[in-house]
C-alpha cells in the first residue's frame, strides 16, 4: 500500500442530471447567479465565478424519482456567502421572487437556508458565524454545544430578517437564534419523508 500523502483537490463543480433542463438553468440564475457557460438541447454547464463550470446539468431522458427524498444519493449542495448581510440580502431578494427555503437552520458555525430547485433538489445557502473557517472547524471539532445538537435550531428567515434591519448583529442575532428566539410556526419535524 502506498505510502504518499493524499493531494487533497478542490472540489470544482456539481453534475445534476434532470428533465427540466431550462426550468434549472433559470433558478440556478436566478438563486445563486449562474450564467450558462454552453447550453445544448441535452445539457448545460454553469459558472457564477471564473471556473468553466460549477454546475453541470445533464437532460439526457431521465425520469423524474418520486420518492427521491426517501432513497439514497445526494442530500443537498451548499453554497457560501462572505457574509450575513449578504445571506439576508440575498435571502430577502429571493424572498420578492417568489422563492422561499424550505427550512432555515443554525448549525452552531454556519446560518443556513435550504431551497428547493425544479427538480427538488436541496439547495444550502449559508453564512460562516465564526468569518474564518479555522475558526468554525475547530469549534465544530470541540464544542460540547455542537456534539450535543448537530443539527442546530430552526429559525423563521422573516423574524431574523427584520430583526437585521432593525440593527441586530450576526453576534447579536447567532445568540438569539440558538436561544430559540426566532422559532417558525411550526418547527418543522426531522423524519423519514412519507412516500409520493
Amino acid at each position: 500500500m502506498s505510502q504518499a500523502a493524499v493531494i487533497a483537490p478542490t472540489l470544482h463543480h456539481v453534475n445534476l442530471k434532470t428533465t427540466q433542463l431550462q426550468a434549472m438553468v433559470d433558478w440556478y440564475g436566478k438563486v445563486v447567479g449562474s450564467k450558462v457557460t454552453f447550453q445544448f438541447p441535452a445539457g448545460a454547464w454553469l459558472t457564477n465565478d471564473a471556473a468553466n463550470h460549477r454546475i453541470a446539468l445533464l437532460a439526457l431522458g431521465y425520469e423524474d424519482d418520486r420518492n427521491k427524498d426517501r432513497h439514497t444519493g445526494l442530500h443537498h449542495t451548499a453554497f457560501e456567502y462572505g457574509s450575513f448581510e449578504n445571506l439576508m440580502d440575498s435571502y430577502q431578494r429571493l424572498r420578492e421572487l417568489g422563492i422561499r427555503p424550505e427550512v432555515c437552520l443554525d448549525h452552531g458555525m454556519t446560518i443556513s437556508m435550504y431551497f428547493r430547485d425544479p427538480d427538488r433538489n436541496l439547495v444550502e445557502l449559508q453564512a460562516d458565524v465564526f468569518g474564518a473557517w479555522e475558526k468554525s472547524k475547530s469549534w465544530m471539532e470541540t464544542s460540547p454545544d455542537f456534539a450535543a445538537n448537530p443539527i442546530g435550531v430552526y429559525f423563521d428567515p422573516d423574524k431574523v430578517l427584520a430583526a437585521h434591519r432593525a440593527g441586530g448583529s450576526l453576534e447579536t442575532l447567532h445568540r438569539r437564534m440558538m436561544a430559540s428566539e426566532f422559532l417558525p410556526d411550526p418547527v418543522p419535524e426531522l423524519r423519514v419523508p412519507d412516500p409520493v
